[in-house]
């Protein structure tokens, strides 16, 4: 088996051996031009369906160029059914929750308007854009899908009962926080916004029967860190992390 490459980027191409992959405009530039890769130089390639190949670079030019696929160095590897849902906060740290969420494997991110959301529009193409290098860079095989932005009352109306909903409840802040191990199933987390959730919607949440109401540790902690926080409670507890 060939072995892999250091550079990894994602496509949207089918890869099998012999298959050849077009360079566009943009992958050319950082391939060739910052990268200084040439003709039979190797790069990582994934799409999300068909795991990670090795393939070799048999055009290269400022604008475009063409890949061939070599051999298969990873299988995919799907992560959990585990949804991220927050509120969106300030640029930066937006970018960071998504980012994290791609790295720690979820399998959507689903940005949510909850009574208390500054923000009140994303730029979902962007947010795909960082997922997708996240995917890159730490070597997953992956990458999650990035929703428009929901009403969270929309989403709690529509929900799929089988989902269960980790709720991050930032008043419950220095309670004990359980979660069943044998919980299996598909699960999403809600983390809410800086200026926490309303009383309607905590009351609706608390009173839901699939809601599995947690605390995050003795202090109240900015979005983007309990968005991490919860991934790694429940990764270690229900997911691929045991």
């Amino acid at each position: 088996m060939v072995g892999r490459a250091k550079i990894r980027l994602f496509v949207d191409d089918a890869l099998a051996v012999g298959n050849s992959v077009p360079v566009g405009r943009d992958h050319s530039n950082y391939l060739f031009n910052v990268m200084r890769l040439k003709a039979g130089d190797r790069v990582s390639l994934f799409n999300g369906k068909d795991g990670e190949w090795q393939a070799e670079i048999t055009a290269a030019g400022k604008r475009q160029g063409a890949l061939r696929c070599l051999s298969q160095s990873a299988p995919l590897r799907m992560p959990p059914d585990l949804w991220l849902l927050f509120a969106p906060i300030k640029k930066a740290r937006t970018d960071f929750i998504v980012e994290k969420a791609a790295e720690m494997g979820v399998a959507r991110i689903v940005p949510v308007q909850t009574a208390f959301t500054n923000s009140e529009r994303i730029r979902q193409d962007r947010l795909q854009a960082h997922a997708i290098e996240a995917a890159e860079q730490c070597g997953g095989t992956f990458v999650p899908e990035v929703s428009e932005l929901l009403k969270l009352s929309d989403l709690l109306t529509d929900w799929d009962l089988d989902r269960r909903l980790m709720f991050c409840d930032e008043t419950r802040a220095g309670g004990v926080s359980t979660l069943d191990p044998n919980a299996t199933g598909p699960w999403a987390i809600l983390i809410g916004p800086e200026g926490g959730f309303s009383d309607d919607e905590r009351d609706r949440l608390h009173a839901m029967d699939y809601t599995t109401v947690v605390s995050l540790g003795p202090r109240i902690l900015r979005a983007d860190t309990a968005a991490v926080a919860a991934l790694t409670l429940w990764q270690s507890t229900l997911g691929d992390w045991r």
